[in-house]
């Protein structure tokens, strides 16, 4: 009986040792955290680079993802983002979108103490931070590149998406900017389509361009980002219409081949789209760890990058 109680007590201390080495093992407090990445466009060039960079640093922290596309369909981000908040995760990332869109979501995931991150978004109530670029300044930055290029005069194409927060500021601003030159006339704003934005500004513009055909009939095309520039260039170019210049926003790897080769493509503003995503793990981290963000809104720095 004796030794009974003895090999009974050995265990439990045994027990009690093992269960104070696992707590202290367990690591840092954000060891284990689910991170959900909801975005409607990773069929986007510059959207899926963020993505593969949100999931490749959180993966590096140790924290488990999951990425939702909606496929363009910025109508069912609402659901889905309510599926991911019923799931218990510790983080939402919304990547490319407009988080007015998602509202109420934003503010249901705050009632259940999971922080809203936007990654190339805005910022509104209820979200944690938004990292971005400044939209403002490199529309600026791309406007006054634009307007000296065509000697503030000429007839100019607007190719847009306003649904997406950053290209709405972008051309919120080129709207703005243009009140000062009279000389400039906007023939026409067309909206592109998400997914397929390339095809969708080829065939506007090549439309655009049958029924513009008289030389200096359309002078530019300013384009809200790279993907349409990139489809209004190459319809401008299998038109054989050398008069007219295109000019971009974001940085795309295909349009600055296109700058440097001499296509209708002279300039884009080059975003740090991997800076936003570093920003966002970054804060996130500090979150985790019971720490404040820096700041609600914080930017990568961007460069225009124009033709030599």
């Amino acid at each position: 009986m004796k030794r009974l109680l003895i090999i009974i007590t050995a265990f439990v201390l045994l027990v009690t040792l093992s269960a104070c080495g696992g707590e202290k093992s367990g690591g840092s407090s954000e060891d284990g955290k689910k991170v959900a990445i909801l975005t409607p466009f990773l069929s986007s060039v510059t959207t899926k680079q963020m993505v593969d960079t949100l999931e490749s640093l959180a993966t590096k922290k140790g924290w488990s993802t999951n990425t939702i596309d909606t496929n363009g369909d910025v109508g069912a981000l609402a659901s889905r983002m309510e599926d991911v908040i019923s799931s218990n995760v510790d983080a939402i990332v919304l990547v490319s979108t407009d988080p007015n869109q998602v509202k109420s979501q934003i503010q249901m995931a705050k009632e259940k103490g999971i922080h809203v991150f936007g990654s190339d978004a805005s910022y509104i109530d209820g979200m944690t931070l938004n990292a971005t670029s400044d939209n403002a300044e490199m529309s600026k930055l791309i406007t006054e590149y634009l307007v000296e290029q065509i000697g503030e005069e000429g007839n100019l194409i607007v190719f847009t998406h306003r649904p997406h927060p950053g290209v709405l500021k972008r051309t919120e601003v080129l709207d703005e900017m243009l009140k000062k030159y009279p000389n400039i006339h906007v023939i026409t704003e067309q909206e592109i389509k998400v997914p397929g934005p390339i095809e969708n500004a080829r065939q506007q513009m090549e439309n655009l361009l049958l029924a513009n055909k008289e030389e200096g009939s359309i002078t530019a095309v300013w384009a809200g980002w790279d993907e349409p520039a990139i489809g209004a260039a190459q319809a401008i170019e299998a038109a054989g219409r050398e008069d007219i210049i295109v000019t971009g926003i974001d940085g795309n790897s295909q349009a600055i081949v296109m700058i440097e080769t001499g296509a209708p493509i002279k300039a884009t503003v080059r975003q740090n789209f991997e800076g936003m995503a570093d920003i966002v793990i970054e804060q996130m981290e500090k979150v985790f760890n019971g720490q404040e963000v820096d700041s609600t809104e914080m930017y990568a720095p961007a460069e225009l990058i124009k033709e030599k």
